[in-house]
Protein backbone atom coordinates (compact mmCIF):
# COMPACT_ATOMS: atom_id res chain seq x y z
CA UNK A 1 0.00 0.00 0.00
CA UNK A 2 1.18 3.42 -0.48
CA UNK A 3 1.10 6.58 1.23
CA UNK A 4 -1.49 8.00 -0.73
CA UNK A 5 -3.37 5.08 -0.47
CA UNK A 6 -3.09 4.65 3.39
CA UNK A 7 -3.98 8.10 3.52
CA UNK A 8 -7.04 7.74 1.83
CA UNK A 9 -7.66 4.29 4.09
CA UNK A 10 -7.60 6.30 7.14
CA UNK A 11 -9.02 9.07 6.63
CA UNK A 12 -11.76 10.92 9.31
CA UNK A 13 -10.28 13.34 11.77
CA UNK A 14 -9.95 16.62 11.76
CA UNK A 15 -6.43 17.93 12.83
CA UNK A 16 -5.77 20.40 16.09
CA UNK A 17 -4.17 23.17 16.20
CA UNK A 18 -1.22 23.72 18.09
CA UNK A 19 1.79 26.10 19.27
CA UNK A 20 2.75 26.46 15.58
CA UNK A 21 -0.60 28.14 14.53
CA UNK A 22 0.27 31.67 16.65
CA UNK A 23 3.64 31.86 16.36
CA UNK A 24 4.58 35.26 17.47
CA UNK A 25 6.78 37.74 15.87
CA UNK A 26 9.89 38.18 17.06
CA UNK A 27 10.41 40.12 19.96
CA UNK A 28 12.50 43.49 19.46
CA UNK A 29 15.46 43.38 21.32
CA UNK A 30 18.64 44.47 19.60
CA UNK A 31 21.43 43.93 21.91
CA UNK A 32 20.06 40.23 22.36
CA UNK A 33 20.45 40.48 18.54
CA UNK A 34 23.68 41.83 17.76
CA UNK A 35 25.10 39.21 20.59
CA UNK A 36 23.44 36.59 18.74
CA UNK A 37 24.95 37.32 15.24
CA UNK A 38 28.70 37.95 16.38
CA UNK A 39 28.02 34.36 17.88
CA UNK A 40 26.00 32.91 14.57
CA UNK A 41 29.01 34.55 12.43
CA UNK A 42 32.09 33.33 14.57
CA UNK A 43 30.05 29.57 14.41
CA UNK A 44 30.34 29.49 10.68
CA UNK A 45 33.78 30.45 10.33
CA UNK A 46 34.30 26.91 11.24
CA UNK A 47 31.58 24.99 9.97
CA UNK A 48 31.51 23.61 6.51
CA UNK A 49 28.03 25.44 5.75
CA UNK A 50 27.41 28.35 3.10
CA UNK A 51 25.45 31.11 4.55
CA UNK A 52 23.53 33.32 2.20
CA UNK A 53 22.36 36.51 3.30
CA UNK A 54 19.56 38.73 2.02
CA UNK A 55 22.29 40.88 0.20
CA UNK A 56 23.08 38.40 -1.91
CA UNK A 57 26.39 37.53 -0.05
CA UNK A 58 27.31 34.30 0.74
CA UNK A 59 29.86 33.80 3.99
CA UNK A 60 31.24 30.34 5.16
CA UNK A 61 34.69 28.60 6.02
CA UNK A 62 37.31 29.05 3.81
CA UNK A 63 38.60 26.19 2.58
CA UNK A 64 41.88 26.99 0.83
CA UNK A 65 42.08 25.83 -3.31
CA UNK A 66 37.88 25.67 -2.93
CA UNK A 67 36.63 28.60 -2.81
CA UNK A 68 33.52 30.34 -4.68
CA UNK A 69 32.92 33.91 -5.60
CA UNK A 70 31.23 35.20 -2.74
CA UNK A 71 33.28 33.45 0.09
CA UNK A 72 32.48 29.93 1.69
CA UNK A 73 32.88 26.20 0.48
CA UNK A 74 31.79 24.96 -3.07
CA UNK A 75 30.72 21.70 -1.36
CA UNK A 76 28.54 22.49 1.60
CA UNK A 77 25.09 22.97 1.78
CA UNK A 78 24.12 26.35 1.54
CA UNK A 79 21.46 27.99 3.99
CA UNK A 80 19.76 31.03 2.92
CA UNK A 81 18.93 33.86 5.39
CA UNK A 82 15.44 35.94 3.81
CA UNK A 83 14.75 38.30 7.00
CA UNK A 84 18.34 38.48 8.53
CA UNK A 85 17.02 41.29 11.31
CA UNK A 86 13.88 38.66 12.64
CA UNK A 87 16.04 35.95 12.70
CA UNK A 88 18.55 37.04 14.39
CA UNK A 89 15.89 38.06 16.75
CA UNK A 90 14.56 35.18 17.28
CA UNK A 91 17.69 33.74 17.79
CA UNK A 92 18.80 36.19 20.13
CA UNK A 93 15.51 35.52 22.28
CA UNK A 94 15.22 31.80 22.33
CA UNK A 95 18.86 30.44 21.34
CA UNK A 96 18.18 27.25 19.77
CA UNK A 97 14.46 27.50 20.15
CA UNK A 98 14.14 30.56 17.79
CA UNK A 99 16.56 29.16 15.30
CA UNK A 100 13.91 26.56 14.72
CA UNK A 101 10.90 29.16 14.66
CA UNK A 102 12.81 30.59 12.51
CA UNK A 103 12.70 28.31 9.81
CA UNK A 104 9.05 27.78 10.46
CA UNK A 105 8.80 31.52 10.01
CA UNK A 106 10.51 31.46 7.13
CA UNK A 107 13.33 33.95 7.91
CA UNK A 108 15.59 31.07 6.74
CA UNK A 109 15.91 28.32 4.25
CA UNK A 110 18.00 25.44 2.41
CA UNK A 111 17.34 22.80 -0.34
CA UNK A 112 18.84 20.05 2.09
CA UNK A 113 17.84 21.62 5.90
CA UNK A 114 19.25 18.12 6.98
CA UNK A 115 22.58 18.65 5.26
CA UNK A 116 22.74 22.41 6.94
CA UNK A 117 21.89 20.95 10.64
CA UNK A 118 24.75 18.32 10.16
CA UNK A 119 27.19 20.81 10.84
CA UNK A 120 25.62 22.22 13.73
CA UNK A 121 24.27 19.00 15.31
CA UNK A 122 27.73 17.47 15.16
CA UNK A 123 29.40 20.78 17.46
CA UNK A 124 26.75 21.23 19.16
CA UNK A 125 28.62 20.72 22.24
CA UNK A 126 31.22 23.72 21.59
CA UNK A 127 28.62 26.31 19.38
CA UNK A 128 28.78 28.07 22.65
CA UNK A 129 31.73 29.55 23.93
CA UNK A 130 32.75 28.31 27.13
CA UNK A 131 32.47 30.95 29.37
CA UNK A 132 28.70 31.57 27.81
CA UNK A 133 28.15 28.02 28.61
CA UNK A 134 29.09 28.51 32.15
CA UNK A 135 26.28 31.04 32.51
CA UNK A 136 23.87 29.02 30.80
CA UNK A 137 21.62 29.19 34.34
CA UNK A 138 20.85 32.70 33.37
CA UNK A 139 19.67 32.08 30.03
CA UNK A 140 18.65 28.69 29.38
CA UNK A 141 14.83 27.56 29.40
CA UNK A 142 13.85 24.78 32.13
CA UNK A 143 10.69 22.55 30.77
CA UNK A 144 7.76 23.62 32.26
CA UNK A 145 6.10 21.79 35.43
CA UNK A 146 2.57 21.29 33.39
CA UNK A 147 4.81 18.86 30.88
CA UNK A 148 5.55 16.59 33.31
CA UNK A 149 4.82 12.83 33.02
CA UNK A 150 2.26 12.44 35.59
CA UNK A 151 -0.65 10.15 35.26
CA UNK A 152 -2.71 13.48 34.03
CA UNK A 153 0.25 15.02 32.03
CA UNK A 154 1.74 12.12 30.22
CA UNK A 155 -1.30 11.24 28.51
CA UNK A 156 -1.60 15.24 27.70
CA UNK A 157 1.58 15.02 26.65
CA UNK A 158 1.05 12.12 23.99
CA UNK A 159 -2.09 13.45 22.82
CA UNK A 160 -0.92 16.61 21.26
CA UNK A 161 1.61 14.48 19.37
CA UNK A 162 0.00 10.95 18.50
CA UNK A 163 -3.48 12.39 18.20
CA UNK A 164 -2.56 14.96 15.42
CA UNK A 165 -4.37 12.95 12.76
CA UNK A 166 -3.83 9.31 11.83
CA UNK A 167 -4.27 10.61 7.97
CA UNK A 168 -0.97 12.73 8.97
CA UNK A 169 1.08 9.69 9.70
CA UNK A 170 0.00 7.75 7.11
CA UNK A 171 0.90 10.40 4.52
CA UNK A 172 5.00 9.55 5.20
CA UNK A 173 5.23 6.55 7.01
CA UNK A 174 5.25 3.19 5.45
CA UNK A 175 2.51 0.85 4.53
CA UNK A 176 2.89 -1.20 8.37
CA UNK A 177 2.66 2.21 9.93
CA UNK A 178 5.71 2.54 12.16
CA UNK A 179 6.58 5.25 13.70
CA UNK A 180 10.17 3.85 14.85
CA UNK A 181 13.29 3.42 13.65
CA UNK A 182 14.14 0.90 10.70
CA UNK A 183 17.07 -1.91 10.82
CA UNK A 184 18.02 -1.26 7.48
CA UNK A 185 20.48 -3.92 5.38
CA UNK A 186 21.55 -3.45 1.59
CA UNK A 187 18.54 -3.48 -0.61
CA UNK A 188 16.26 -2.87 1.78
CA UNK A 189 12.48 -1.13 1.15
CA UNK A 190 11.42 0.94 4.37
CA UNK A 191 9.07 -1.42 5.08
CA UNK A 192 11.30 -4.17 4.69
CA UNK A 193 13.74 -2.48 7.06
CA UNK A 194 10.79 -1.78 9.80
CA UNK A 195 9.84 -5.40 10.16
CA UNK A 196 13.33 -6.82 10.36
CA UNK A 197 13.46 -4.43 12.96
CA UNK A 198 10.13 -5.78 14.42
CA UNK A 199 11.02 -9.29 13.98
CA UNK A 200 15.15 -8.76 15.70
CA UNK A 201 13.56 -7.77 18.97
CA UNK A 202 10.06 -10.42 18.82
CA UNK A 203 13.17 -13.06 18.24
CA UNK A 204 15.19 -11.62 21.36
CA UNK A 205 12.93 -11.88 23.78
CA UNK A 206 11.43 -15.18 22.21
CA UNK A 207 7.88 -14.25 21.08
CA UNK A 208 6.42 -17.18 19.46
CA UNK A 209 3.33 -19.87 19.85
CA UNK A 210 1.42 -19.06 23.75
CA UNK A 211 4.00 -16.45 24.38
CA UNK A 212 2.22 -14.20 26.49
CA UNK A 213 3.47 -10.84 25.01
CA UNK A 214 3.14 -7.11 26.90
CA UNK A 215 3.64 -4.27 24.86
CA UNK A 216 4.25 -0.71 26.15
CA UNK A 217 3.59 2.09 23.64
CA UNK A 218 1.12 0.15 20.19
CA UNK A 219 1.97 3.07 17.88
CA UNK A 220 -0.51 2.16 15.07
CA UNK A 221 -0.14 -1.95 16.02
CA UNK A 222 2.64 -3.13 13.35
CA UNK A 223 4.27 -4.77 16.37
CA UNK A 224 1.52 -6.47 17.84
CA UNK A 225 0.29 -7.38 14.51
CA UNK A 226 3.31 -9.70 14.01
CA UNK A 227 3.48 -10.78 17.31
CA UNK A 228 0.24 -12.29 16.84
CA UNK A 229 1.08 -14.27 13.35
CA UNK A 230 3.33 -15.80 14.72
CA UNK A 231 1.36 -16.99 17.46
CA UNK A 232 1.62 -14.62 21.00
CA UNK A 233 -1.08 -13.46 22.98
CA UNK A 234 -0.35 -9.75 22.79
CA UNK A 235 -1.58 -7.11 25.94
CA UNK A 236 -0.69 -3.68 24.66
CA UNK A 237 -1.13 -0.49 25.85
CA UNK A 238 -1.54 3.34 24.59
CA UNK A 239 -2.85 6.51 25.78
CA UNK A 240 -3.21 7.57 22.19
CA UNK A 241 -7.44 7.22 21.60
CA UNK A 242 -6.19 7.78 17.95
CA UNK A 243 -3.63 4.81 17.87
CA UNK A 244 -5.88 2.45 20.02
CA UNK A 245 -8.89 2.45 17.44
CA UNK A 246 -6.57 2.17 14.21
CA UNK A 247 -4.34 -0.83 16.32
CA UNK A 248 -7.73 -2.12 16.86
CA UNK A 249 -8.91 -1.65 12.85
CA UNK A 250 -5.32 -3.23 11.58
CA UNK A 251 -5.62 -6.27 14.24
CA UNK A 252 -9.09 -6.76 12.79
CA UNK A 253 -8.10 -6.37 9.14
CA UNK A 254 -5.57 -9.39 9.89
CA UNK A 255 -7.41 -11.78 11.29
CA UNK A 256 -5.55 -11.60 14.40
CA UNK A 257 -8.27 -9.30 16.83
CA UNK A 258 -9.02 -12.44 18.88
CA UNK A 259 -5.42 -12.27 20.45
CA UNK A 260 -4.51 -8.99 20.95
CA UNK A 261 -5.81 -6.76 23.51
CA UNK A 262 -5.47 -2.83 22.71
CA UNK A 263 -5.82 -0.68 26.12
CA UNK A 264 -5.83 2.92 26.70
CA UNK A 265 -4.06 2.61 29.91
CA UNK A 266 -0.74 4.26 31.40
CA UNK A 267 2.51 1.70 32.00
CA UNK A 268 2.13 2.37 35.93
CA UNK A 269 -1.42 1.07 35.99
CA UNK A 270 -0.09 -2.42 34.13
CA UNK A 271 -1.89 -5.66 35.73
CA UNK A 272 -0.52 -9.36 35.50
CA UNK A 273 2.38 -10.69 34.53
CA UNK A 274 4.01 -11.43 30.97
CA UNK A 275 6.54 -14.52 29.52
CA UNK A 276 8.29 -11.47 27.91
CA UNK A 277 7.66 -7.29 27.37
CA UNK A 278 8.66 -5.12 24.51
CA UNK A 279 8.97 -1.41 24.17
CA UNK A 280 9.68 0.67 21.35
CA UNK A 281 11.11 4.20 21.44
CA UNK A 282 8.77 4.88 24.26
CA UNK A 283 11.25 5.65 27.22
CA UNK A 284 11.95 8.62 25.50
CA UNK A 285 8.51 9.71 26.21
CA UNK A 286 8.53 8.83 29.74
CA UNK A 287 10.38 12.16 31.31
CA UNK A 288 13.88 11.25 33.40
CA UNK A 289 11.88 11.57 36.82
CA UNK A 290 9.97 8.57 35.93
CA UNK A 291 12.49 6.53 34.38
CA UNK A 292 12.66 4.23 37.75
CA UNK A 293 8.75 4.24 37.64
CA UNK A 294 9.20 3.04 34.32
CA UNK A 295 11.55 0.21 34.44
CA UNK A 296 10.31 -1.13 37.87
CA UNK A 297 7.22 -1.75 36.01
CA UNK A 298 8.83 -3.52 33.76
CA UNK A 299 10.36 -5.78 36.08
CA UNK A 300 7.38 -6.29 38.19
CA UNK A 301 5.39 -7.15 35.05
CA UNK A 302 7.72 -9.94 34.28
CA UNK A 303 7.56 -13.34 34.54
CA UNK A 304 10.85 -15.79 35.86
CA UNK A 305 13.11 -16.60 32.70
CA UNK A 306 11.32 -13.91 30.63
CA UNK A 307 13.38 -11.17 29.20
CA UNK A 308 12.22 -7.20 27.98
CA UNK A 309 13.26 -5.76 24.35
CA UNK A 310 13.84 -2.19 24.10
CA UNK A 311 14.51 0.36 22.00
CA UNK A 312 15.53 3.37 22.71
CA UNK A 313 16.98 6.72 20.77
CA UNK A 314 19.95 7.81 23.42
CA UNK A 315 22.74 10.41 23.91
CA UNK A 316 26.34 10.14 24.97
CA UNK A 317 25.76 10.24 29.01
CA UNK A 318 28.01 13.76 28.80
CA UNK A 319 25.32 15.20 26.53
CA UNK A 320 22.29 13.79 28.64
CA UNK A 321 23.81 15.29 31.69
CA UNK A 322 24.53 18.27 30.19
CA UNK A 323 21.17 19.18 28.65
CA UNK A 324 18.36 17.04 30.45
CA UNK A 325 16.61 19.61 32.02
CA UNK A 326 16.91 22.26 29.04
CA UNK A 327 13.72 23.10 27.40
CA UNK A 328 14.23 23.01 24.08
CA UNK A 329 12.93 23.66 20.76
CA UNK A 330 11.66 20.03 20.39
CA UNK A 331 9.92 20.12 23.37
CA UNK A 332 7.87 22.82 22.59
CA UNK A 333 6.43 21.66 19.19
CA UNK A 334 6.78 18.38 18.73
CA UNK A 335 7.38 16.13 22.28
CA UNK A 336 6.35 17.88 24.77
CA UNK A 337 7.43 16.13 28.60
CA UNK A 338 10.20 13.89 26.73
CA UNK A 339 13.68 13.06 28.14
CA UNK A 340 16.70 11.07 26.00
CA UNK A 341 18.51 8.14 28.09
CA UNK A 342 21.95 7.48 27.69
CA UNK A 343 23.17 3.52 27.75
CA UNK A 344 24.86 4.16 31.39
CA UNK A 345 22.11 6.05 32.39
CA UNK A 346 19.19 2.85 31.48
CA UNK A 347 21.84 0.69 32.88
CA UNK A 348 22.11 2.85 36.39
CA UNK A 349 18.33 2.96 37.26
CA UNK A 350 18.35 -0.74 35.80
CA UNK A 351 20.24 -1.78 39.07
CA UNK A 352 19.44 1.06 41.58
CA UNK A 353 15.47 0.29 40.95
CA UNK A 354 14.68 -3.28 39.26
CA UNK A 355 15.99 -7.06 39.00
CA UNK A 356 16.75 -6.27 35.47
CA UNK A 357 20.29 -6.18 33.49
CA UNK A 358 21.28 -5.45 30.35
CA UNK A 359 22.20 -8.64 28.80
CA UNK A 360 22.53 -7.50 24.91
CA UNK A 361 22.93 -4.40 22.97
CA UNK A 362 22.80 -3.52 19.55
CA UNK A 363 23.17 0.17 18.22
CA UNK A 364 21.86 0.58 14.75
CA UNK A 365 21.91 4.88 14.43
CA UNK A 366 22.54 5.27 10.74
CA UNK A 367 19.63 3.01 9.86
CA UNK A 368 17.22 5.70 12.11
CA UNK A 369 19.48 8.51 9.38
CA UNK A 370 17.99 6.72 6.39
CA UNK A 371 14.57 5.82 8.15
CA UNK A 372 13.89 9.76 8.83
CA UNK A 373 15.15 10.66 5.33
CA UNK A 374 12.44 8.35 3.75
CA UNK A 375 9.89 9.77 5.98
CA UNK A 376 10.83 13.82 5.18
CA UNK A 377 11.10 13.04 1.13
CA UNK A 378 7.35 10.99 1.41
CA UNK A 379 6.43 14.22 3.74
CA UNK A 380 7.38 16.95 1.19
CA UNK A 381 5.76 14.84 -1.80
CA UNK A 382 2.58 14.95 -0.09
CA UNK A 383 2.75 18.54 0.97
CA UNK A 384 -0.41 19.41 -0.85
CA UNK A 385 -2.36 16.01 1.02
CA UNK A 386 -1.18 17.72 4.31
CA UNK A 387 -2.22 20.90 3.45
CA UNK A 388 -5.59 19.19 2.42
CA UNK A 389 -6.10 17.93 6.09
CA UNK A 390 -5.79 21.52 7.33
CA UNK A 391 -2.05 21.86 8.37
CA UNK A 392 -1.11 25.95 7.61
CA UNK A 393 2.33 26.21 6.26
CA UNK A 394 4.17 26.74 9.53
CA UNK A 395 3.03 23.30 10.39
CA UNK A 396 4.44 22.08 7.06
CA UNK A 397 7.35 23.90 7.94
CA UNK A 398 7.45 22.61 11.22
CA UNK A 399 7.82 19.27 10.40
CA UNK A 400 10.25 19.20 7.76
CA UNK A 401 12.42 20.50 10.18
CA UNK A 402 11.84 18.42 12.91
CA UNK A 403 12.23 15.34 10.59
CA UNK A 404 15.53 17.19 9.36
CA UNK A 405 17.31 18.11 12.49
CA UNK A 406 16.34 14.47 14.11
CA UNK A 407 18.23 13.10 10.56
CA UNK A 408 21.23 15.48 11.16
CA UNK A 409 21.38 14.38 14.45
CA UNK A 410 21.63 10.05 13.51
CA UNK A 411 23.80 11.16 10.67
CA UNK A 412 26.56 12.83 12.63
CA UNK A 413 26.29 10.39 15.79
CA UNK A 414 25.09 13.15 18.01
CA UNK A 415 22.09 10.79 18.49
CA UNK A 416 21.95 6.96 18.15
CA UNK A 417 19.30 4.46 18.51
CA UNK A 418 19.75 0.53 20.52
CA UNK A 419 18.10 -2.40 21.52
CA UNK A 420 18.45 -3.35 24.63
CA UNK A 421 17.79 -7.57 26.00
CA UNK A 422 16.99 -6.95 29.60
CA UNK A 423 17.10 -10.53 31.75
CA UNK A 424 16.55 -10.70 36.21
CA UNK A 425 19.83 -11.26 37.65
CA UNK A 426 20.57 -14.84 37.90
CA UNK A 427 18.25 -15.93 34.74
Amino acid sequence: MTSAAAFEQFGGEQPQEGPWSDLAAPPIRPVHAAIARRLFMRAIVHLPVRVELPSGKVVGRPIVGRRIVGGGDADAPLMRIHDDRAFFYRLGASGLVGFGEAFMAGDWDADDPAGVLAPFAARLAVLVPAWMQRLRGFYVAYQPWREQNTLVGARRNIERHYDLSNDLFALFLDPSMTYSSGWFEPGDTLEQAQMRKVDRLLDAVGAGVGTRLLEVGTGWGALAVRAARRGATVTTLTLSREQQALAQRRAGDAGVAERIDVQLRDYRDVEGTYDAIVSVEMVEAVGARFWPAYFATLDRSLVSGGRVGIQAIVLAHDRMIATRYQYTWMHKYIFPGGALPSVRAIEDTLAAHTRLRVVDHAAFGASYASTLRCWRETFDVNAEAVERLGFDQAFRRMWDFYLAYCEAGFDTGYLDVVQLVLAPIGD
